[in-house]
Order: structure tokens, then sequence, then C-alpha cells
């Protein structure tokens, strides 16, 4: 057996609309970005969407927009990848890391509420593996201390609380009693790289529920201002005739989604029900194998979440570090990839030298040294899927006869 992590499920279907867009001429920013844009706000039930080349370009352009930056706070979960992180630093901001609650791979709701101060400008949730985080838990703490929210921004004003900026890198399609992720936070992140349920190669979003007060054409072109240098015309809306002065508002950024990438996305969305349908079967074939022995999956699908089963995160009780790291060896050996998500932040150099420490953030530590993410992806088959249960439960077993 060779079985990969995570690999693109690409079909005949994304190749042949590449192909068109090349042929097209148009290969940038263009019509087929703007008909994903489209397509993405009416699945999800957002008035706009923009679409760049990541995730993370998406989170970083939101705080800019939202006026965050030196003097600030933003408060996100230790337990998570540093693209959540990293972009309060870029912006200058102070980030401020919670841990989680020890039962789930959420931020600990109650720690959130006591690191909020007068700084907190925005609170960043993390909806890790696809499943939607407890936002209304995080409304009600955001309304109980929206006496120290200070606004130093005009769209800040216009809230006059904490903003809630979801990544939801994980979580496109994803449903919380009954409302998909994108219209539970103020603004929603969402990542297409490679390894992501929807892929576009490269490539995320962000959309965002209506704001009192903000008018949705104009906050668009802010994102669209932000993502191209400053510039006041796109190239497609420069290659009208005469049409050809421009622009530069300010000195801006560079992080647009092209059209080749919006081709993929636009036949990606065509087949994603069916491809979160196949996500579920896998992730219920997982559970029926591992619940039973005592191991403990991420809680995709219960009566009020529906995850998009982008990641299969599993705890192995009992186990420290050494021990999981020796089972991910021997699923390599028998062929199979696997992953850990994550390390958490404080563990890593970048978040040691701003002056974090693993020690504060106990539940998160005990979470990762024990967890193995399992492939999880729509090119497996069945025969694969009981192959990986089947050696996951003879080394586990085997690995605690000789702890």
């Amino acid at each position: 057996m060779d079985i990969k992590f995570s690999p693109p499920d690409i079909t005949e279907l994304e190749i042949n609309e590449v192909t068109e867009a090349l042929k097209s001429g148009w290969i940038t920013t263009g019509p087929r970005t703007k008909k994903l844009e489209e397509r993405i706000s009416s699945y999800i039930g957002t008035e706009k969407t923009v679409c760049l080349n990541s995730a993370t370009a998406a989170m970083e352009l939101t705080l800019r927009i939202l006026g965050v930056g030196p003097g600030d706070e933003v408060i996100t979960s230790a337990y998570t990848y540093t693209a959540t992180a990293s972009v309060i630093t870029h912006v200058g901001a102070t980030p401020v890391l919670v841990d989680t609650d020890g039962m789930t791979f959420e931020m600990d709701y109650d720690k959130m509420a006591e690191a909020i101060t007068e700084k907190t400008k925005v609170i960043m949730p993390v909806d890790i593996g696809g499943r939607v985080c407890d936002y209304k838990r995080i409304e009600e703490i955001i309304q109980e201390k929206s006496y120290l929210f200070n606004p130093q921004s005009d769209i800040q004003g216009k809230f006059n609380r904490i903003i809630v900026l979801a990544d939801s890198a994980h979580g496109f399609g994803a449903k919380m009693n009954g409302v998909r992720s994108g219209l539970h936070a103020d603004f929603t992140t969402f990542s297409f790289h490679a390894v992501k349920n929807l892929t576009t190669a490269e490539g995320g979003a962000v959309t965002w529920k209506n704001i009192d007060g903000v008018d949705n054409e104009a906050l668009y072109k802010e994102y669209m201002l932000a993502s191209l240098h400053g510039q006041s015309k796109d190239a497609l809306a420069k290659t009208k005739l005469g049409a050809w002065e421009y622009d530069i508002i300010y000195p801006a950024y560079k992080c647009n989604m092209t059209d080749i990438c919006a081709a993929i996305g636009l036949k990606q969305l065509e087949r994603y029900e069916a491809l979160l349908a196949r996500r579920k079967e896998i992730i219920q074939m997982y559970d029926e194998a591992f619940v039973p022995m005592g191991l403990k999956p991420l809680s995709h699908f219960d009566e009020c979440s529906e995850s998009s089963g982008h990641l299969y995160l599993l705890r192995i009780p009992g186990f420290d570090v050494e021990h999981r790291n020796d089972v991910i060896a021997k699923l390599a050996e028998a062929g199979i990839a696997s992953n850990v998500h994550y390390k958490p932040l404080p563990m890593l150099t970048a978040y040691k030298n701003l002056g974090f420490d693993i020690s504060r953030y106990p539940n998160a530590y005990a979470m990762y040294e024990n967890e193995i993410t399992l492939p999880l992806h729509t090119l497996l088959t069945n025969e694969e899927i009981n192959y990986i249960i089947a050696r996951l439960k003879e080394i586990v077993e085997g690995t605690k006869n000789c702890a």
C-alpha cells in the first residue's frame, strides 16, 4: 500500500475548465474569479465574498481593513497553525494565545473571557478539523465584556464591540445548528489550498455578515484595493476601450486570485456536496472502529454540528509524544502517511521568541502529545480505509503491550 495523506481530488471537469480559461486569454483575476465569488456567496448565504491567493491573505487584509495595528491585541487559540497568529504580528498587533478546554480542540472560552482587555479588538476562533466553534458562547462573552471595547477606527465604531474573525480554513461547508460557516462570525476566512476539501491549488476567501452602517459594495472595493496594490481599477476594468487610466489610492498588497485557480474552484464547488458526503462516510467508518477501542476522535457530527470533515484528529489516551511518534513511524512503514495537527504555537521558535511558554498551556500540550491525524480524502477506497483501520489497531495494541 501507498496511502497518501491528502492528495487533491481533481477530475476532467476541473482540467477542462482550466483549459478553457487558458484558451480564453484571461488567466489572472477576471470573470471566473468574479463568478466563483458569487457562487460562494450563494452557497453560504452572504451578499459578498472576496477570493484571494490564500486564507492567510484573507485574514491579514481583514485585520488591516478593520484598522487593527500596534497597541491592539487579538485573541486566538494556542492550538492552531501559525497562519492564524502570524497575521496578527504582520499588522503590528499583539497575539494573545488561549489554551484549549481539555475536552475539545477549541479554545477554553472561560480563559478567552479572562484574556479580554481594553486593548482587545478582535477574537479569531479556529474551526479546527472542519467543526464550527461555539460562536454563540463567544458572542455572549463579547457582550459581557462590551464595556471594555475602545474603537480605534470607523468600522470598529460601527460594531462598537470586539469583532469576531473566524479562521475557518478547514470549515468550508460546515454547519452548526443548520447554519453554514460564514454566517456565524462577523468575518469568516476559508482556505482552498491543495490539501483542502475544496481546492483552487492555492487560494482562499473571506466573506462577512451585513454590518449596520457599512455598505457591502464599498467594503468589497476596500478588499479589491488592498489586494491589488491600492489600484483604483483592476485589470479587467482596465481592458475596456479607453479605460487605461488608474490611480494608486495607497501603497497596498498583491494577493489576488487568478482565473486559472478560480476555474478549478468553480468545478470543485459543483461537486462539493458529494465530496462532503464521502468524507462523512469515511469518518463514520473510522469512528465505528476506533471509538470502541477507547480512542478519542474529534467529534465531527452530532445533533448540533455537521462538520466539513476536513481532518480526522484522533487522540490515543495514555500515549505520550514518544509513543505517538512511534505509531506514526510504524504507519509509515506500512505505507500509510499520517500527520499531527498541531504542534501548539508556544512550542515553536517564533512564538517562544515572542515570550510564549508551553507550560502555560497544559491542555493544548496534553492534546498534542497523543494526537495523530489519519488520511481523510475523497480518493480513499474502502479497501484502503479498512487497511488503515487494521494497521492502526495492530500498532496501537502492540505499543500498549510494550509500554
